[in-house]
């Protein structure tokens, strides 16, 4: 594909989204209730699923239904009559609201609040003799309203018929909706055609899973906080406090934006009933202790991740639907944005889609590490090796992070990705990080101190000597160093050959010098023809010689050289230096490899 069809084709993709939300945004009439009764579906499939077993399905939904907007209804009209009589309250505490404005001013008074409100309050009485002609009477302006005959009157009915008439239009799709659950699953299965039915079912289940969730765990969490709130302002003596208590529950289903509006009603109440200013502070740290501990401990045990969701993701989120659907798309926002996260995750083409929003890592650990070292963050990557040797098998770093860095360069660099400059300044800084982690390695992790009573261990006395050689480079001369590091607890000695030698002078250093054992570093992507010439010179002069070729890396980088390196001779092609470890423990005996890092090997 050509520059300008790439180009037409991101025009088109944008054109399309831009498309998508003009849609949303004109027929949001149509399409906020219906968002609204699939999130209420969803919410009630689980309860009327369980019920049907004992009543059938119609009587299951329609008890359900009935029960849930029932309870809804009558909330909302509770609150409804509870805020009427704060508001007939109000006038009552007048007295404690005059008297914390004059405390506030006060404060200000010599100081710059009263300067500002003096100022004010001049221009407002020069503008005022400037405005009025001299000889000029001011007369007052009496507004009247004209009377106009026919429906006009009844104009006030309009807002009610409107929320009546959608909460009508959710009611009866939810009821719908939830009769013929099946009917459209199988429906919408079978748009996107068969051959994407195990694609489309897990996408169904997962989406369904992960709403009903994070629903369930926010509802059970936001029940708690409402106890909590509620026994909290009673004992504080705040006015209705039950009613407050209900609506910083309900306002916490609306992310980052609900818990304050939640919190600030009542702190306001207060702040009008309470006299004085002790009763308004022990109401402000009463919601910040809730939300503390809502926030670090029920959330972080019941529903931490339920979502799937990055919080800055869920943030943007939360602004583009409340722009483009109001106070409901506030509401939907977390629902629809887990939906879209689990259409990135099984729908091919918008693989973006889950990267931008959902809460996994964006980059493997090997393409972090690799990243950090691209943009010269030495700290971060040492930073980076640090929390590995921490958290995973401490020997695997070196397969993990540090040799992938060496591979990924190589394969850049063969594609003229980076420069021959760049690479080798990959490599000098993996150089220095090695011995760091070999250092973290041995701190944190020390061996066992040997004991005095053990048998003694079998095999020979002399270590190994095994002779380490560069085929291609710096970078396979690194990884050798890597090899010799971890090898550093068994009687194992790898001496790397410092310079670049013919195929008869390396014959001629393992014959002259005695070395049991040959391994070759030849890391992918380079080709393997010169490494596969030098193990048939060496088979075919030392017969008894053990080879081993180490073509380590990661599986994404692997080719089919190992078995065309077996057939030359090789003992062993080894894709991973754990791998190589394993092989050379057992050529000394000693069988004591660590039961988790052999299972790194087998999963490498």
């Amino acid at each position: 594909m050509d520059d300008t069809s790439k180009t037409l084709r991101r025009w088109v993709t944008f054109a399309g989204c831009v498309l998508v939300v003009v849609v949303l945004y004109w027929a949001q009439a149509v399409l906020v209730p219906i968002a609204l009764a699939i999130l209420l579906t969803f919410v009630l499939s689980p309860p009327v699923t369980w019920l049907q077993r004992w009543i059938g399905r119609i009587p299951a939904v329609l008890a359900m239904v009935t029960l849930v907007f029932s309870v809804l209804g009558l909330a909302g009209w509770g609150l409804a009559r509870q805020v009427d009589h704060l508001a007939e309250d109000l006038p009552r505490y007048r007295v404690n609201i005059l008297s914390k404005i004059a405390d506030v001013r006060g404060a200000g008074k010599g100081g710059s609040v009263e300067k500002l409100q003096e100022t004010i309050e001049d221009i407002k009485t020069d503008l005022g003799k400037s405005d009025v002609p001299t000889g000029t009477v001011s007369r007052p302006v009496v507004v009247t309203s004209e009377q106009v005959s026919g429906f006009s009157g009844f104009a006030w009915l309009g807002p009610i018929v409107s929320r009546l008439g959608t909460a009508g239009l959710v009611l009866a799709m939810v009821i719908f909706m939830l009769l013929e659950r099946r009917d459209l699953r199988d429906r919408l299965i079978g748009l996107f055609g068969h051959r994407q039915l195990a694609i489309t079912t897990k996408a169904f289940d997962e989406a369904a899973t992960r709403v009903s969730r994070q629903l369930l765990m926010q509802s059970l969490v936001n029940l708690l906080y409402g106890i909590a709130a509620g026994a909290g302002l009673y004992v504080l003596d705040v006015p209705y406090a039950l009613v407050w208590a209900a609506l910083a529950a309900g306002l916490r289903f609306i992310p980052y934006v609900g818990p304050v509006l939640g919190a600030g009603a009542p702190i306001l109440v207060s702040l009008a009933a309470a006299e004085g200013w002790a009763g308004p502070l022990y109401v402000v740290g009463l919601f910040v202790v809730l939300e503390l501990f809502t926030n670090l401990v029920l959330e972080t045990v019941l529903y931490a991740g339920a979502a799937g969701v990055s919080a800055v993701a869920l943030l943007a989120s939360v602004a583009f639907w409340t722009w483009l659907w109001g106070p409901l798309g506030l509401l939907l926002a977390t629902p629809l944005t887990v939906c879209f996260v689990v259409l990135g995750k099984h729908v091919p083409g918008l693989e973006f889609v889950g990267t931008l929003l959902a809460d996994t890592p964006a980059l493997a650990p090997e393409f972090g590490y690799y990243q950090r070292l691209l943009a010269r963050d030495q700290s971060e990557a040492a930073d980076l090796i640090e929390r590995y040797i921490k958290t995973e098998s401490p020997r695997a770093v070196y397969d993990a992070l540090l040799l992938p860095a060496l591979n990924y360069a190589e394969r850049d660099r063969l594609e003229q990705r980076l420069s021959p400059d760049e690479e080798t300044a990959v490599i000098d800084v993996t150089r220095e990080l090695l011995s760091d982690a070999a250092e973290s390695i041995r701190r944190l992790h020390p061996e066992p101190p040997a004991l005095s009573d053990a048998p003694p261990l079998p095999g020979p006395r002399e270590p190994l000597r095994v002779l380490g050689y560069a085929t291609n480079g710096v970078a396979d001369e690194l990884a050798l160093a890597m090899l010799a590091h971890l090898l550093d607890d068994l009687p194992v000695d790898v001496e790397i050959a410092e310079k670049r030698l013919q195929a008869s002078e390396l014959l001629t250093l393992v014959h002259a010098q005695g070395f049991s054992v040959v391994c070759l570093a030849d890391l992918p992507p380079s080709p393997s023809s010169q490494t596969r010439y030098l193990v048939k010179r060496l088979r075919a002069a030392l017969p008894e010689l053990r080879i081993l070729v180490g073509r380590w890396g990661p599986s994404a980088l692997g080719d089919e050289s190992a078995q065309v390196l077996r057939d030359a001779g090789a003992n062993l092609v080894a894709s991973t230096l754990l791998e190589t470890r394993t092989y050379l423990a057992g050529l000394v005996e000693i069988p004591r490899i660590p039961v988790s890092e052999t299972s790194v090997v087998h999963a490498a």
